[in-house]
């Protein structure tokens, strides 16, 4: 038996007589037949031909061949079969299933044909495969796989569930299967089941250990469970293979994040920025890690080019109003935060920071108004009453102003900040202008 044809995950065999695999020729049968005709001979060196051209990869004169012999013998299910087989490795998938189903329909238990058909129909087509790989699994209840194509095509059709169980039925079959582990561990880990991913993606890697996908499933799978440095250590282990991957160096740049590897975190970063331009989620990422060194500043440009390609992502718009706020660049701080607000009004963190960047452009009664709308959801912190003294102070509103400050100092616990000396200072200076008012 050897390989004739490979056909994305199909692959195609030429088998002798009494043999059996998944593109399975079989002319034996036929020619049992066709020496009762008496035109036996013609009908033999047809087949004889046929076999030949296919040994030969002539699979244009092996399909004439079999034409020649149908014409003179239509209802044999085996030769049917065989022209099946010689279409689909000309790649005309249509008369590839025409004759597959002929064959079917002269001989329903022909579980190879169910085979062929499911295969000849899965790359473009998995929905429509499911069908005749089921009747090939039924048929062949002892053989992986069957079982393995079925989930496969369950697999692309979205049926992730179904697939899960047949791929769990190949490998009960076949426990030594690397593709089968592989596409189980897969499957487990797109349904959300890292733990149970987990072992098979390492029977696949005991299988094939320099495997670059099981690698990267299993890191993937490791930092779903919040499994970070071994996680981080399996990632590097499929860029060391695969090292242009910009995506994955992203990912395990966010995985140094969570360990708090800040600048090796960076430095993958940076790696994947070497690969063409960097994604949406790379320049958030890089943001946040400067946002965690302190370097706001820094952090604007990555923001600003994200924001540049998603302007309706309040998000972006938040996280850069913060870096120019802290980078005391109030105006374009104000801009960036109204319109993060607006894309997203429930956002309570970027009321806060609209508030103290509007305080700041020395627009308090702006700066109220975000502190009133954040009060009416969340109890305001005391750094929110302190803004609230000292925005009524500005607007000449002693008493409301007086009522923040003193509001502050009782819920303030750090009676060394300057906060709480330049409270008590107004507070002290407020409660004389008001009762000298009262005389």
């Amino acid at each position: 038996m050897k390989p004739i044809l490979r056909t994305g995950l199909v692959v195609l065999f030429f088998a002798a007589a009494g043999t059996h695999s998944t593109y399975a020729q079989n002319t034996n049968s036929a020619r049992s037949r066709v020496h009762r005709d008496a035109s036996a001979a013609e009908l033999n060196r047809l087949l004889n031909d046929a076999q030949t051209a296919v040994q030969q990869k002539d699979y244009e004169s092996a399909a004439k061949d079999y034409q020649q012999f149908l014409a003179k013998q239509p209802d044999n299910a085996t030769v049917h079969f065989n022209l099946g087989y010689v279409y689909t490795a000309l790649n005309r998938t249509d008369d590839a299933k025409s004759e597959y189903e002929k064959a079917l329909a002269l001989d329903p238990k022909m579980s190879a044909a169910y085979l062929n058909l499911g295969l000849t129909l899965l790359p473009d087509h998995p929905s429509d495969a499911i069908d005749p790989l089921q009747h090939a699994a039924d048929l062949m209840p002892d053989q992986a796989q069957p079982k393995f194509l079925l989930a496969t095509a369950l697999d692309r059709s979205g049926k992730l569930d179904d697939a899960i169980a047949q791929y769990q039925a190949a490998e009960k079959i076949d426990s030594k299967n690397f593709d089968t582990h592989l596409a189980l561990a897969s499957a487990l880990l797109r349904a959300k089941r890292p733990a149970e991913a987990e072992p098979e993606f390492r029977a696949a890697l005991a299988l094939q250990s320099n495997s670059g996908e099981a690698h990267l499933g299993l890191g993937q799978c490791l930092i779903a469970q919040k499994k970070y440095q071994p996680g981080a250590a399996e990632l590097q282990a499929y860029l060391s293979s695969h090292p242009a991957n910009a995506k994955i160096r992203v990912e395990r740049a966010a995985a140094l994040v969570d360990l708090g590897n800040l600048d090796e975190a960076m430095a993958e970063l940076d790696r994947a920025a070497t690969q063409g331009p960097e994604s949406t989620d790379a320049l958030e990422l890089r943001a946040r890690i400067l946002f965690a060194k302190k370097q706001f500043a820094s952090a604007v440009p990555p923001l600003q080019q994200a924001v540049a390609r998603q302007p309706q992502n309040a998000n972006f718009r938040a996280l850069l109003g913060h870096a120019l706020l802290q980078s005391k660049n109030y105006p374009e701080a104000v801009t960036q935060l109204v319109a993060a607000n607006r894309l997203d009004p429930t956002a309570n963190d970027v009321l806060a920071d609209l508030s103290l960047a509007e305080y700041n452009t020395q627009n308090y009664a702006a700066s109220l108004q975000a502190l009133d709308v954040l009060s009416k959801r969340v109890s305001l912190p005391p750094g929110s009453w302190f803004l609230r003294g000292a925005c009524y102070d500005k607007l000449g509103q002693p008493e409301q102003a007086l009522n923040a400050y003193q509001h502050f100092l009782q819920l303030n616990t750090n009676d060394n900040s300057d906060m709480y000396f330049e409270a008590s200072s107004r507070a002290r200076a407020l409660a004389r202008e008001l009762k000298d008012k009262k005389r």
